[in-house]
């Protein structure tokens, strides 16, 4: 079996590394170097939210925030505010991690939606969103949902030994580019590529069933396969537990919400920390 052979039998494993503040982004690079010198493929998915809060107060570019009556919270995309997304992810978040995985000898590759078509999206014309207690319907928003993934484009760089980096924004069959959330895009590819694991780091140690107190950190997680996330998750906690039943769905074998905040931890994650989503089965 030639190297290139033995490469596309390795196991896939999706890492998205979270955009709050406290992710340490060292010690996740430090893992993912070490899985590729084992021999897993590996592709990285990135937000970058701390950093688009702070361009945007330089840029002076109000964010604002929906929340979903289901209680998921996402950004509100404006044309500006889609500017600073793309500048924060394209030009500030993606070049330091691809620095930093040359620097410990792993070759990357940097991709955000647009490049090859590499993320298909269907912009959300209208979303309900919850405001002063009412529900109303936004359709102002530069928003959208991925539909496909450009496979053969990152499977050809893994075949290769590369690591793809990949971030929003999308874009739709009419050439719009649209924001898209970016654990929902770990979810995409991780379907896409049928990977083995998808592990989404975060700035907490796992899935907590009260958000201000780390000692509910749950290990297990059972999310319904045609609902929405549990009552008592909220915010961008409830948005990876719509990631993680998107994936599970689409047939990835383990979805794991884990600690970014240093130790090692990936192969933390996937050594059994964190918290392991699963679907409910049906009764």
């Amino acid at each position: 079996m030639s190297p290139q052979e033995q490469q596309s039998e390795a196991p896939v494993i999706v890492v998205k590394v979270g955009g709050n503040a406290q992710v340490d982004a060292d010690a996740v690079i430090d893992d993912i170097a070490a899985l590729v010198q084992d021999g897993h493929r590996v592709v990285v998915v990135h937000g970058g939210s701390a950093e688009i809060e702070r361009l945007a107060d330089q840029m002076g570019v109000p964010q604002r925030k929906h929340v979903a009556p289901d209680g998921v919270a996402t950004r509100r995309t404006d044309a500006r505010t889609m500017e600073v997304v793309t500048l924060a992810l394209a030009g500030s978040v993606k070049p330091r991690l691809i620095r930093s995985l040359l620097r410990r000898g792993v070759r990357a590759v940097g991709l955000t939606g647009l490049d090859g078509h590499l993320l298909r999206a269907r912009r959300k014309r209208a979303q309900r969103a919850v405001v002063d207690g009412r529900t109303v319907l936004v359709r102002d928003n530069l928003a959208g949902t991925v539909e496909t993934v450009e496979r053969d484009l990152l499977q050809d760089l893994l075949n290769r030994g590369m690591v793809p980096v990949v971030s929003p924004p999308a874009l739709t069959s009419d050439g719009e580019v649209v924001n898209v959330d970016a654990d929902r895009v770990a979810a995409a590819v991780a379907m896409a590529l049928n990977a083995d694991e998808l592990v989404l780091l975060t700035g907490a140690a796992g899935v907590q069933a009260d958000p201000g107190d780390p000692g509910s950190t749950l290990a297990r997680v059972e999310v319904d396969a045609d609902g929405a996330p549990p009552r008592w998750a909220r915010g961008g906690m409830a948005l990876k537990l719509v990631a993680a039943r998107e994936a599970l769905i689409g047939g990835v074998r383990r979805v794991v919400v884990a600690d970014g905040r240093g130790g090692k931890p990936v192969r933390e994650a996937l050594d059994g920390s964190g918290t392991v989503v699963s679907l409910r089965e049906r009764g």
